[in-house]
């Protein structure tokens, strides 16, 4: 009897994974929900990432209006490729979509602000163009905690995996005899 292969896989591999921040900028700051949280478990995400050899991108919307990427995450962020925006959705600015299509990598990590609109028309757009968005939910904010529960719901059934800061840097890690576990485990203590 012949047995059926899969051609879906539901674990995120490193070698099949990037991660995009979006708009994560100063002005945004005082303003969206539980900030100082979402900060810190990004900070966390982009060092851990950075160990794994994960590639990271920056947008950022409109910076000469909404000031650069937070300084606690552009310090760790200095050599990865930024863009500039003026589309809600990453896919929707050329110079982006090209960037993250050339990577060759299928799964994409989110995160960043804000859940219901840049996030949002983001992940259901990389679902769209046959990408796989993964929502890092603790690093993901909103103005209002109502409006990021409602886009985590839509994104979610729309396809999209829903994960934690720390959930996936350990599958991405896979075994503590990886060189980052050190790391990674340092990071999240």
């Amino acid at each position: 009897m012949p047995t059926t292969t899969v051609q879906r896989t539901y674990r995120v591999l490193r070698e099949d994974t990037q991660a995009l921040l979006i708009d994560t900028q100063e002005k945004f700051v005082p303003h969206i929900d539980g900030m100082d949280a979402l900060v810190s478990r990004a900070s966390i995400l982009v060092q851990g990432l950075n160990a794994l050899g994960v590639p990271i991108t920056v947008n950022e919307q409109y910076p000469q209006g909404l000031g650069n990427t937070v300084p606690e995450l552009a310090k760790l962020l200095q050599d990865a490729p930024h863009f500039e925006k003026r589309a809600f959705s990453s896919v929707d600015d050329a110079p982006t979509w090209r960037h993250l299509a050339m990577q060759n990598r299928h799964h994409v990590l989110l995160f960043g602000i804000e859940a219901h609109v840049c996030v949002q028309q983001t992940a259901l757009d990389l679902l769209d163009n046959g990408m796989q968005p993964i929502l890092v939910v603790d690093a993901i904010g909103s103005r209002n905690a109502y409006d990021r529960k409602i886009a985590i719901r839509r994104m979610r059934r729309a396809g999209a995996v829903v994960t934690t800061t720390e959930a996936i840097l350990f599958e991405l890690l896979r075994s503590s005899s990886d060189p980052a576990f050190k790391t990674i485990s340092q990071l999240v203590k």
